[in-house]
């Protein structure tokens, strides 16, 4: 186990515990306690051990720190989370997690860097999602992802297309019919997980003028039960759109 070590037995039949498995259960449960700080304190101190499930964990962490953080501190936060996964990449290409966060983070750096990055860095925000999803088919929120990342191709506006087109030749496609597949998909997997996916089902719909659908999507949002900020923003922005029927 290098740095973790074990614990000692005391029968043969006995679990043996794991420093690093009681740091990864202290870890989550203050993930679901939503105390992003308390883990950055916790795991900082493990960022060159070398083992993907604590650095995954880590940059979740400053991701999530990154969003209750003014704009160089967020930025400082994204750039350096990035540095991390990327290094947990090489150390385990085959970890779908791993590949998760690149993705998300991937996408949080051009966001800091411009309409340009974003475009340039498109198809391998995809790749990171596509691998991930190969690597573990039945995680809701990679298709949730990958269905956002192709909503965001489809709505691209005539300039981005241009900024595109100059960078690519060929600009990134989608549709909204393919957003939609993994969106659906992803409800197919685990019913209402995410009040974002409701939400995205309903502007889809919305997109593709399925106006009954888009209000049943909407309302789910709109009456999803608020846990967190994602919930929150959900339920204002579905509440905003239910006003124009």
């Amino acid at each position: 186990m290098g740095i973790w070590g074990l614990s000692k037995k005391k029968g043969e039949n006995e679990t043996v515990i794991t420093t690093k498995e009681l740091l990864i259960a202290k870890a989550d449960a203050l993930y679901d306690q939503e105390k992003y700080q308390e883990i950055y304190k916790l795991l900082a101190n493990y960022k060159d051990s070398g083992d993907v499930d604590i650095i995954w964990r880590l940059c979740r962490a400053m991701y999530k720190m990154s969003k209750a953080a003014n704009e160089v501190d967020g930025k400082k936060l994204i750039f350096e989370a990035y540095s991390f996964i990327l290094e947990a990449l090489k150390i385990k290409e085959d970890h779908w997690a791993a590949h998760k966060w690149a993705s998300i983070l991937l996408n949080s750096k051009t966001l800091y860097e411009g309409t340009r990055a974003q475009i340039k860095e498109s198809y391998n925000i995809k790749k990171h999602m596509l691998r991930a999803i190969e690597l573990n088919p039945k995680e809701p929120t990679l298709m949730y992802m990958l269905g956002t990342w192709c909503y965001q191709v489809a709505d691209l506006t005539w300039y981005q297309r241009k900024i595109a087109s100059v960078i690519f030749g060929e600009p990134p496609v989608s549709s909204y019919e393919e957003a939609l597949k993994y969106f659906e998909n992803a409800e197919e997997i685990d019913p209402n997980f995410y009040s974002q996916n409701l939400l995205m089902l309903g502007k889809t719909y919305l997109k593709l003028n399925q106006k009954e659908l888009a209000l049943k999507y909407l309302k789910l949002t709109a009456e999803y039960s608020a846990r967190n900020k994602d919930d929150h923003d959900a339920k204002q922005e579905a509440q905003k759109l239910l006003k124009n029927f």
